[in-house]
């Protein structure tokens, strides 16, 4: 029967331990932690609400959207204003998280007139620090059913 001694085995052992504590302390958990949180790169795809009104063109028809504050905090009351370079019937909005499930938000909007609507909205907070949420605005043009979506950051800072 071969022995193997118990100091071969530590030795043996040792490396591949300390390998896999090391491991457990990826970027990612650190940054869950706070610790060495990361810098996000800025997407300029998402709607800027401090610069303009986002703009989206669906169908020939133009459509904006300005959220109010301009850097859309969580869990606190937004002003949408939602305006078409023509009139649009039946126009309804929704909310949803564009990257994770955060739930379907409804908002309620009401017609100014045949081209302008406006609407309150409050969405929750994300721990991730980095929440795009994505607006669905629906509406038919002709009796023909039409989506916009507009995109933007959450807590957006500027």
């Amino acid at each position: 029967m071969l022995r193997v001694n118990f100091s071969v085995k530590l030795g043996f052992y040792t490396p591949l331990i300390l390998a896999f504590l090391c491991s457990a302390c990826s970027p990612q958990q650190q940054a869950e932690t706070g610790l060495n949180a990361p810098e996000f790169v800025k997407d300029t795809s998402l709607c800027n609400f401090s610069q303009a009104a986002c703009y989206k063109q669906v169908a020939g028809i133009d459509l904006s959207l300005l959220i109010t504050p301009f850097n859309t905090p969580s869990e606190k009351p937004l002003t949408l204003e939602l305006a078409s370079s023509e009139a649009i019937n039946h126009v309804t909005m929704r909310i949803e998280g564009r990257d994770m499930f955060m739930g379907v938000i409804p908002v309620k909007l009401s017609k100014l007139n045949e081209k302008q609507y406006n609407g309150q909205l409050i969405f929750g907070s994300c721990s991730s620090n980095y929440m795009v949420w994505r607006a669905f605005v629906n509406f038919t043009k002709n009796g023909e059913p039409q989506v916009a979506i507009f995109d933007f950051l959450a807590d957006s800072g500027e």
